[in-house]
């Protein structure tokens, strides 16, 4: 059986002193070096900021020295490239912030959900930040109605869990996914600091994975427990 890997991040490339220029963390290379190939081929997917070209561009510019061959799948105004196509092709798919309701809205309805499935099931990485790394989940909560938080539960599913992302970063993230978790609106979910990842071997989190090897991120496993909600913190390096 092919193992299926998902790098679920609230991190993944650097900010520099330089406007616009990023470069790749560590959380990055760990999703390259997962798909097992000398030059992967590099599917950026970035629906949740509607095809944005400046993070586009930035992106691109990020692993220009990686070693990588890279493409895009942008949906706004019409898919760019047949969506089967850009997906058959792709060693890793990395996904980008933004709306992760919108991302997951327009996925449905081009066929994205379909292609992304059929990618990992063959054994491509699927990788993403904030909405990237939702998508991959049950659901959890986001920012894509407005400043109040609310809840997406219609994630594609591919590893049974929820998630928080940018969990160090918004007062309101941790509250809500414990409420979340509490009510049973959600199952046991999985959450990232941010500049930290984590890794899933199928559907086991085997791995955590943060930016910089002088991070204090950590990622979090949020679960009931008789009656009460459990945050066991999970620190870089593998899960035992």
């Amino acid at each position: 059986m092919t193992n299926r890997y998902i790098v679920a991040s609230s991190g993944g490339f650097i900010q520099t002193d330089r406007w616009g220029v990023m470069l790749p963390g560590q959380i990055f290379k760990r999703a390259l070096e997962l798909t097992g190939k000398s030059r992967p081929r590099v599917l950026f997917v970035l629906t949740a900021s509607g095809d944005n070209p400046n993070y586009l561009a930035t992106s691109y510019q990020a692993v220009s020295g990686l070693g990588v061959d890279v493409e895009h799948l942008a949906l706004f105004t019409q898919p760019n490239v047949p969506v089967d196509q850009a997906f058959d092709r792709a060693d890793l798919v990395w996904v980008g912030g933004g709306s992760v309701a919108n991302l997951l809205a327009l996925w449905e309805l081009h066929g994205v959900t379909q292609a992304a499935r059929a990618a990992w099931e063959r054994g491509a990485v699927m990788a993403g930040v904030s909405a990237g790394s939702i998508c991959w989940h049950i659901g959890g909560p986001t920012d894509s109605f407005g400043p109040k938080l609310e809840t997406v539960t219609n994630g594609m599913a591919l590893i049974p869990y929820g998630n928080g992302v940018h969990y160090d970063n918004e007062a309101q993230r941790r509250p809500l996914l414990h409420s979340l978790v509490q009510a049973k609106t959600l199952p046991l979910s999985f959450a990232t600091d941010d500049h930290a990842a984590i890794v899933y071997q199928n559907s086991d989190a085997i791995e955590v994975v943060v930016d910089t090897p002088d991070s204090k991120a950590n990622a979090y496993r949020v679960e009931l427990v008789n009656g009460e909600v459990l945050e066991t913190a999970l620190h870089p390096g593998a899960i035992n």
